[in-house]
């Protein structure tokens, strides 16, 4: 059956750019956000999406868009999870049906899909040093605009963020930052910075002080020029030794807030009245994570994002359930495989990058505290922090989506390859990971692992091989060790209580052929599989090997691969080059005999979103994809072949 179209309001329905919002008075701000907060909520609750994140900004979008001349101004959208509002203003309403599925809009603001989208975003704490690079060009070619960088408390605490707050404060380019703090990034932040924004927020000293000191100065401002400049230089003092916001204004941030986020009215006054301050300067707004649905509100990790249709009334799924034993997703099988090692050794330790609920960390956080650590979004530091572990005996699992891993690059390498420490890497969303595109399809982990030296480089086919790659990478010290493996459900096997150590380097047969063999690495081998079997019903015999490992490879089994066949397939759910294929292809390369290969994977190109199996398809990495190439590098045709 097909989904209905949610119907926006009346106002909103006359809204197809900050143009047409900007012909509302401001008494009618307020009815505006709450048709564009109950569009998305009709929206999500349809079709799913992204979710809390952009109910807690509708009022800032809306007053940011109000007050600013967007695209000629440029709005920085930081990660993209909070921009929904912003794409429906923006003259993406009617099609908004169409965020995240394949061939609709991206979940993400995009340059290629709006003007207004002025730059891509998908991994958090880019906007600020975006923003200011926009600010410095603007200044260069004498243009006039005003470039807002919105960024959330989450985001704040990567290194990323303070690099361009510290470079931002010396370039003194006009600036305003936007910090919207709901006091959550997908999970409840944590470190250092969480606790001095909640020092802000809730320090009723400090607001007292603030506004008698506002009103005492006020007084003085009617004198003469002498003491104007005395109050000047008080206002300074005080406000620098009495407010929390002093660490932005030692950055050289003019400083302003914590003020009502959900206040529409308010906030186009104070972004009225910031747009006529020069310099860099950050605005701290407060905001409700899910602000206006009571589901999200209460349970605000949940209700981040809805992969499925929901009442929008109370919250409750509407999702049909097929199967009361449902298939275990590959992270959570990857969580309870760690407990389960770790209850055997005290020196194993787990480290998450502010994702414990999207890697399934937070099992081991609530069964083993003392010995899981979420680091916050700072992919570098969870690296050089297991590297540290490592050098002292502890065996540390290092949890980050491939896609976030590629942030601590320098840090593999310096910090665990040349140094030959024995972390390990597991590697969740790796290959096409869906709806979220291209800046989170895990596609380069293969290549920018199997490069460095000190590294063993593994994906498991299934669940089962899941498990013993954690058991071997356990108990392997001579090097670090990447596990890889995708998003979504495993096989659903049955799984041994017992576990098997898997020498480096090993693969296994999973079926013998006479006429091609088809060599998989990772849970891509599937495909083969079906591949491997449909091929039987035409006539050719296909062997099928789970190489296990693209670092070191399984010679042994390459050379009576070289040996049995003449044509041999490789398919890896990862980019061509230097990937598993390239590994082969290398190999082969140094050998007097070798079989005619074809590599299949990801080509050189942009990965854009849609279901896994969509882009599989699209990519020409499924199993009919797999059987079409088995027939060219046998020139044979399916109908000329008996079944």
């Amino acid at each position: 059956m097909e989904k209905k179209l949610a119907v926006p309001g009346p106002l909103l329905a006359a809204i197809n750019s900050p143009e047409d919002l900007k012909k509302l008075s401001p008494d009618e701000l307020p009815k505006a956000c709450q048709e564009l907060r109950d569009y998305i909520i009709d929206i999500v609750s349809i079709h799913g999406g992204h979710f809390g994140a952009s109910l807690g900004v509708v009022e800032l979008t809306t007053a940011l868009h109000y007050v600013y001349n967007t695209p000629d101004d440029l709005l920085v959208w930081d990660v993209g999870h909070q921009a929904y509002g912003h794409k429906i203003l923006t003259g993406r309403r009617d099609n908004f049906h169409t965020n995240r599925k394949y061939e609709g809009l991206s979940g993400f603001p995009k340059r290629t899909e709006s003007p207004y989208d002025t730059f891509g975003v998908g991994h958090s704490s880019t906007s600020i040093s975006a923003g200011l690079g926009m600010s410095v060009a603007r200044d260069l070619l004498k243009k006039k605009q005003q470039v807002v960088a919105v960024i959330g408390d989450g985001a704040m605490t990567a290194g990323l963020a303070f690099e361009g707050l510290n470079n931002a404060g010396v370039q003194n380019s006009d600036i305003l930052v936007i910090l919207n703090d709901n006091r959550m990034s997908i999970d409840p932040n944590v470190g250092a910075l969480n606790e001095y924004l909640a020092d802000i927020t809730t320090s009723q000293t400090f607001n007292k002080i603030r506004d008698d000191l506002y009103d005492m100065l006020g007084y003085f401002r009617g004198a003469g020029d002498k003491m104007r400049k005395m109050a000047s230089r008080l206002e300074a003092a005080l406000t620098s030794a009495l407010t929390p916001g002093s660490l932005f204004r030692s950055l050289g941030f003019k400083y302003y807030g914590p003020v009502d986020g959900h206040n529409v009215k308010n906030l186009t006054r104070q972004l009225s009245d910031l747009k006529k301050v020069g310099g860099p300067k950050l605005l701290h707004v407060v905001t409700v994570k899910g602000k206006g649905f009571a589901p999200a509100e209460r349970d605000q990790v949940k209700w981040h994002a809805s992969g499925s249709p929901f009442d929008k009334v109370t919250g409750n799924s509407l999702a049909v359930k097929t199967d009361i034993n449902p298939i275990p997703k590959y992270q959570d099988v990857f969580a309870n495989t760690l407990i389960d090692l770790a209850k055997s050794n005290p020196k194993l330790v787990g480290i998450t990058a502010a994702m414990p609920s999207g890697t399934s960390m937070l099992k081991m956080m609530e069964e083993l505290p003392e010995r899981a650590f979420d680091v916050g979004i700072a992919e570098q530091h969870a690296v050089t922090f297991a590297a540290g572990l490592a050098t002292q005996g502890i065996k540390p699992f290092v949890a980050i989506y491939s896609t976030f891993l590629q942030r601590g690059y320098d840090q593999i390498v310096h910090d665990v390859a040349i140094q030959n420490l024995p972390v390990v890497f597991c590697m969740d969303r790796a290959g096409v990971a869906g709806a979220d595109g291209p800046t989170h399809h895990g596609l380069y982990d293969i290549a920018y692992m199997r490069c460095l030296p000190n590294m063993i480089v593994a994906a498991p086919m299934d669940e089962g091989d899941l498990r013993n790659m954690m058991y071997t990478a356990s108990r392997f010290d001579d090097a670090a060790f990447a596990i890889r493996y995708p998003r979504g459900e495993a096989t659903g096997m049955a799984l041994s209580e017992k576990y098997k150590f898997i020498t480096p380097g090993t693969g296994r047969i999973i079926a013998e052929g006479n006429d091609i063999a088809i060599l998989s690495y990772g849970t891509i081998g599937k495909y083969a599989d079906k591949a491997r079997e449909e091929l039987l019903g035409h006539g050719i015999s296909a062997g099928h090997y789970d190489m296990r490992f693209a670092k070191p490879l399984d010679t042994d089994m390459l050379d009576l691969v070289a040996r049995r066949y003449e044509y041999v397939i490789t398919i890896e759910d990862g980019a061509i080059h230097g990937g598993f294929g390239s590994a082969v292809a290398e190999y082969y390369m140094e050998q007097d005999k070798r079989p005619v290969m074809k590599i299949m994977g990801v080509s050189d190109r942009i990965v854009e979103h849609g279901t896994q199996k969509q882009l599989h398809r699209e990519l020409g990495m499924d199993a009919e994809a797999i059987v079409a190439e088995a027939f060219r590098l046998l020139k044979k045709q399916p109908s000329a072949v008996p079944s």
